[in-house]
């Protein structure tokens, strides 16, 4: 275990940073002035974003927890980013929870490192979403924090993050910059300016439902569609097929970064008349850009948008940034390059620069990097407002016209004001709808919440005029006062707590549950801890003992030509030096002691190990 961190700094409690991301989360905190990410018991620094309740009812976070998804889909689960700020519970292990509760879980595990870093005690984080996260989101991800025993006071935008990790190490710079983050689950861009240390976004947009997640399932309808061709059978009927077909899309994906053409070979995909049925095709590059060509000109729109509202010509933009991990496809940046018409950034991390930035905004929330003259301002991604009456196309008032107080893209924090007036005469009361979106009529935007106003005097003359003043803080939290100006009568409502009367008791209770879920949790040691009857599962859920020899053992030509490709890429690579020099020659070294001793399994290990090498090294 880490010896825990005592700096002179730190009078009050640590203040950390968090990327809770769709497939992979990090927790940074400042340490010496600059961010740095802490590492799990097993020295990991980014962790997969899956839950898993084992049949011991024991919650396992992160890698082990990824690995049992093939074999025990019904009992772990993945990308919950998704589906924030939903109040669909989520059925795990035989148990329903919430969106927040399961992403609590993942944030709990996140606190294990800070508890090892700062020793036990109350600690406070600074958390990232999407900047195209609705308030319903942004509210579910700060009670995830707080039921994972964090004090949460500051949600900030991914891409404002990534902007102050590239911000602190770059203070002397004057650039305007497009941040175009393309993660598992979400896509944003924002366009920021950053002078004399001050960051301000100008504008930002983005997609809740567009990242890696699509690129992959566009990738299993290609594999399901091969088998029900070849063999008459719905591979995505079966859990099991589906979770097994979803993890080969996610390799096949990563793959072709570095290649053109990818094999798959999974000699048992599911069963048919008792037959095993399995899957073997090659996956071209161009086939998966192909698949998911619209998907990323969606992106694209999104940056023509974004500059039109930022009121800019590409050419004025002087640095891009590319922010997760779905940025590491080709296809991505050569599109981005087309319509830019600029390099993109290589220095930062794609993995890393949210959850650095996160921490970078709590060292300036804490007063650690006070001395960095480093400030950052952000916009409301979204327009709020109210529902009024509304001409139609008749000319004639209905009600679900949408009003909009603050118009997106205002810097925040902001509070605006302005007048309404009760519908008839004689009006005691009024009903006030908040709404966020860009369209004219309600019924096309997000319910925020209502509540009623009322005590108006009865005025049979004239109708009374009402102002609404919205308050807007840098949480992306709505604060809303309807006040009577006759009367001065006046009631507030905070979006965050004001709208759900029954919000304490429920927080109570999904913290005693999650409490009594993770005291079964088992000890980390730094070992790989498997539940120990995770050999029987799979002993349970593999194929019978007079079916084996039917299923297709690997091509060894077509792993032989693979490994000849990456020998001859590694082998053409520029002059390298220190531990990348020495990582990749014990790559080549290995691959050809594989080939050469004729041993499949070890042949398409060290194939794996050395196309994960070179997507690392983005060669």
């Amino acid at each position: 275990m880490t010896n825990p961190v005592h700096s002179e700094e730190q009078t009050y409690r640590p203040i950390v940073g968090i990327d809770l991301g769709t497939t992979n989360s990090a927790i940074a905190f400042i340490q010496h002035g600059q961010p740095r990410l802490m590492s799990s018991p097993k020295k990991e620094t980014i962790i997969p974003s899956v839950v898993l309740i084992d049949p011991k009812e024991r919650v396992i976070v992160g890698e082990d927890a990824r690995s049992a998804l093939v074999a025990m889909p019904d009992r772990a689960i993945a990308a919950v980013k998704r589906k924030m700020g939903s109040e669909e519970p989520i059925v795990i292990a035989g148990q329903q929870l919430l969106p927040q509760e399961v992403s609590a879980l993942i944030l709990k595990e996140l606190k294990t490192y800070a508890d090892a870093v700062f020793g036990e005690g109350e600690k406070e984080a600074v958390i990232t979403v999407p900047a195209y996260f609705t308030d319903a989101q942004r509210r579910a991800t700060k009670q995830a924090g707080e039921l994972a025993g964090f004090v949460v006071e500051r949600i900030i935008n991914e891409p404002t993050a990534a902007a102050l990790a590239f911000g602190l190490a770059h203070l002397d710079e004057d650039k305007t910059f497009l941040v175009y983050d393309l993660g598992g689950g979400t896509f944003d861009v924002s366009v920021l300016e950053q002078m004399s240390g001050v960051i301000e976004v100008k504008a930002s947009t983005g997609n809740n439902l567009l990242g890696g997640e699509d690129f992959d399932w566009k990738l299993v309808e290609l594999f399901a569609e091969r088998i029900r061709t070849e063999h008459g059978v719905e591979p995505l009927e079966d859990i099991r097929a589906k979770a097994l077909l979803k993890e080969e899309a996610e390799r096949v994906k990563k793959r072709l970064s570095a290649a053109e053409v990818v094999s798959v070979a999974l000699p048992l995909v599911t069963v048919k008349d008792n037959r095993p049925v399995g899957l073997t095709l090659d996956v071209t590059r161009e086939q998966f850009v192909a698949l998911i060509e619209d998907k990323l000109e969606e992106t694209l729109e999104c940056v023509r948008s974004v500059l039109r509202e930022a009121e800019l010509q590409p050419e004025q933009i002087d640095e891009v940034l590319l922010v997760g991990g779905s940025t590491r496809i080709p296809r991505v940046q050569e599109k981005i390059v087309a319509l830019l018409g600029k390099k993109v950034r290589t220095d930062v991390n794609p993995d890393e620069a949210v959850a650095l930035g996160a921490a970078v905004q709590a060292g300036l929330k804490a007063g650690s990097l006070s001395d960095s003259g480093l400030v950052a301002t952000d916009v409301a991604p979204y327009s709020m407002g109210i529902a009024v009456l509304k001409p139609n196309k008749q000319l004639r008032e209905q009600p679900g016209g949408f009003a909009a107080i603050i118009e997106r893209n205002t810097t925040i924090p902001v509070t605006r004001t302005k007048p309404f007036f009760t519908s008839a005469p004689g009006q005691t009361s009024v009903s006030i709808e908040l709404y966020q979106g860009e369209h004219e009529w309600v019924k096309h935007n997000h319910l925020l919440g209502q509540f009623l106003l009322e005590g108006i005097p009865a005025n049979l003359e004239r109708q009374e005029q009402i102002e609404i003043t919205f308050r807007y803080n840098l949480n992306g939290i709505l604060e809303t006062t309807a006040k009577c100006v006759s009367t001065g009568k006046q009631m507030t409502v905070t979006v965050q707590d004001g709208l759900n009367r029954e919000s304490q008791a429920s927080f109570r209770d999904s913290a005693s549950r999650l409490e009594a879920l993770w005291s079964s949790a088992p000890a980390d040691d730094g070992q790989a801890d498997e539940p120990e009857d995770w050999n029987s599962i799979l002993e349970e859920i593999s194929l019978p003992a007079d079916l084996e020899d039917d299923i297709a053992q690997p091509d060894s030509g077509e792993l032989r030509q693979t490994a000849e490709r990456l020998l001859q890429r590694m082998r053409s690579m520029p002059d390298l030096t220190g531990l990348t020099a020495e990582r990749t020659q014990a790559a080549i070294q290995r691959l050809e002691a594989a080939r050469s001793a004729d041993d499949l399994l070890a042949l398409q290990e060290a194939i794996d190990d050395a196309t994960d090498l070179l997507i690392e090294l983005e060669f």
